[in-house]
């Protein structure tokens, strides 16, 4: 991994009782070795594997104009790390469900990206045994299920500051919501909102089916060929290119699908991130409610599973075998 650490400083949080935060700051920033690089490194990879939301600073940031200062060398790094920590320390208390841990601030390139990543790491105790056989308790950073970070696309701010998009974070769980508490700290809010991208693309593909006059399996055939695509550029870390494509659909008489979506008015942006989940519908029909829960291949709608809207009705012909097996076994009296 070409993951190269320019600058990262470590401080802590501590939660001593229901109203005090006790800061820990460091004095010195973390010197260069093959664990801080380690550790980096599979932070990295966690963080990108997540879904994450968009932002961008508001205008008036404290901590935007901290970061400024920073970078053009007003204030040295570690210095700007200390005083947001004592800021986060500050949002953070206003919560009661406040509960500490390490704060890191890392500076670093990644694929000639300069990013500034942001997290509350919460410590975990665990056993471990020694070469003589001996157990002892040993501390380690949860950084598998770190939920409270967000990293600047440095790059992109310094030479798009008009951008929605330099700013990611991982909206976290239910009851600990990082909007509640980290996005007040950073002074931001959302910008490019992917998921809205993704189904505004699905729209489109739908209209210009329609508008194409395709029959039933040229319109599932235009689907899964965006669908391959998409899941090409998930796999590949890669985000999707409306341009690129258009290029692999066919065009409705002289329209590529690229002219269509942007004529049309959906919005899309030249380039966006996949939502997996959003995508899936393009070739899957899936929901539940109400202790049922179906999913199954949307080429089956109309063959073998068939909807009736003015009843809410719908006729599977064919069960999967282990389910009949399961049906056939309950009509028997089976267990």
């Amino acid at each position: 991994m070409s993951l190269d650490i320019d600058q990262i400083a470590l401080h802590q949080l501590i939660k001593r009782d229901e109203q005090t935060l006790e800061l820990v700051l460091r004095d010195s920033l973390l010197a260069p070795s093959a664990a801080v690089e380690e550790m980096m490194a599979e932070l990295h990879r966690v963080y990108s594997a997540k879904n994450k939301a968009y932002g961008l600073f508001n205008e008036g940031s404290e901590l935007a104009h901290a970061l400024r200062n920073c970078r053009k060398g007003d204030d040295d790094f570690l210095a700007f790390t200390r005083a947001a920590t004592g800021r986060l320390r500050d949002e953070l208390a206003k919560y009661p469900f406040a509960e500490g841990g390490v704060v890191l601030f890392c500076q670093y390139r990644y694929l000639a990206v300069e990013y500034l990543l942001i997290a509350v790491l919460n410590s975990l105790s665990s056993m471990r045994v020694n070469e003589q056989l001996d157990i002892s308790s040993t501390h380690y950073l949860d950084i598998n299920h770190a939920d409270i970070v967000a990293r600047i696309d440095l790059t992109e701010w310094d030479t798009n500051p008009q951008s929605t998009r330099y700013l990611t974070f991982l909206k976290g769980r239910v009851g600990r919501k990082v909007s509640d508490f980290f996005m007040d700290f950073l002074a931001a809010s959302e910008g490019l909102d992917a998921k809205a991208q993704n189904r505004g693309l699905l729209q489109a593909v739908d209209d210009y089916c329609a508008d194409a006059q395709l029959d039933k399996n040229e319109r599932q055939n235009v689907r899964q060929q965006v669908y391959s695509y998409c899941k090409d550029q998930l796999t590949a870390g890669e985000e999707i290119q409306v341009a690129e494509l258009s290029g692999t659909l066919p065009p409705v008489g002289e329209k590529t699908f690229q002219a269509f979506s942007s004529e049309a008015g959906y919005e899309l942006e030249e380039r966006f991130p996949a939502d997996r989940g959003t995508l899936r519908q393009l070739t899957k029909y899936a929901g539940s409610g109400g202790g049922v829960t179906l999913n199954f291949d949307a080429q089956l709608l109309g063959e073998r599973i068939f909807w009736d809207p003015a009843t809410d009705t719908l006729t599977i012909k064919g069960t999967p075998p282990n389910l009949r097996d399961q049906l056939a076994r309950r009509q028997n009296g089976g267990s």
